[in-house]
């Protein structure tokens, strides 16, 4: 079996691109395709373009046979696999990419002895790699917004020599990012379970869930806060220090509000693209009428006002 020059095949130096390549394989291919040339021999040389292109065109089996080459082997020269080059391969059935060339371009009926040698029959192995592993974190609000850092402690499972099966705790320090919701993943690359011996290990993928906050609702990226009002800050409007994820904003209270009513601070949600809003709803609160003066307040605003809250139902019963 002779070393086969795939570039002199192809009529390309060893440098060339992979534009300059796929060129000289449509230009080669239209020369020798059987179904139009008139050459003699245009079946054995349109079968060995298509093979010098099934190599060259795939930048793994390129950087491979470059490997050889880089050994001193030359077109022509008799050739056998040196002794390690399937170390980094592992064996299983060839799928025959004769079939077509990428545009419909066939590229003949199979491959030489010299390509089968090397690549007939391998692929290459990718490590077996460590399975992903799937655990809860919960966050409070403030670092959902803000961001930060949360040490956790999980149990991997493991077996001891013996085969019985083990818990080995760890302790990570987990980085996360502002604007993270209900449900949201965080990848820890290579914090899975280990891969057999010295293969990658896989990820860890964290479920985010958000504690319960004394203030705030959270829907997605927007929060809702019920904010209590007195009568008349609700009849006079008002002007109130409300309470946000980034700190106190004022807001003003409309004349005439209502309870249930809300009010809209655009961008003061979770971060996010756009961030979310936080949405105030308005919750009158009547002070109780604990001293006798306070009950005089009273019956003086309902003589003043002569305002019945229920004139919509009764004008309906």
């Amino acid at each position: 079996m002779e070393f086969k020059d795939y570039y002199s095949i192809m009529g390309v130096e060893p440098g060339a691109s992979a534009d300059e390549i796929k060129r000289a394989y449509r230009r080669l291919a239209r020369k020798y395709h059987p179904d139009v040339s008139s050459e003699a021999d245009a079946e054995a040389r349109f079968k060995e373009v298509g093979e010098a292109w099934e190599v060259l065109k795939d930048p793994d089996k390129r950087a491979q046979y470059d490997q050889l080459r880089e050994r001193g082997w030359q077109g022509g020269e008799t050739f056998r696999p040196p002794p390690d080059w399937q170390q980094e391969f592992d064996f299983s059935e060839f799928a025959d990419a004769v079939g077509g060339m990428g545009g419909g371009e066939a590229a003949g009926s199979g491959f030489s002895d010299f390509f089968e040698s090397l690549f007939g029959g391998a692929r290459r192995r990718r490590p077996a790699r460590g399975r992903d592993m799937q655990a809860r974190i919960e966050i409070d609000l403030e670092t959902a917004f803000r961001g930060g850092t949360r040490r956790i402690t999980l149990e991997r499972g493991e077996r001891g020599r013996d085969g019985r099966a083990l818990h080995a705790p760890r302790t990570l320090e987990v980085n996360i990012p502002p604007g993270m919701t209900e449900g949201k993943r965080i990848r820890l690359a290579g914090k899975g379970d280990p891969g057999p011996g010295r293969s990658p290990a896989g990820d860890l993928f964290l479920e985010v869930h958000l504690l319960p906050h004394p203030l705030f609702e959270v829907d997605g990226l927007n929060v809702e806060l019920t904010l209590p009002i007195a009568p008349w800050e609700a009849g006079l409007g008002a002007e109130i220090a409300v309470p946000t994820l980034a700190g106190r904003v004022q807001l003003k209270i409309p004349a005439g509000a209502a309870s249930d009513q809300r009010l809209r601070l655009k961008g003061r949600g979770l971060p996010g693209t756009p961030p979310g809003d936080q949405y105030v709803r308005l919750k009158i609160v009547a002070p109780p009428a604990r001293t006798e003066e306070q009950r005089f307040a009273y019956e003086r605003a309902r003589r003043a006002f002569d305002f019945d809250p229920r004139a919509a139902m009764n004008t309906r019963a």
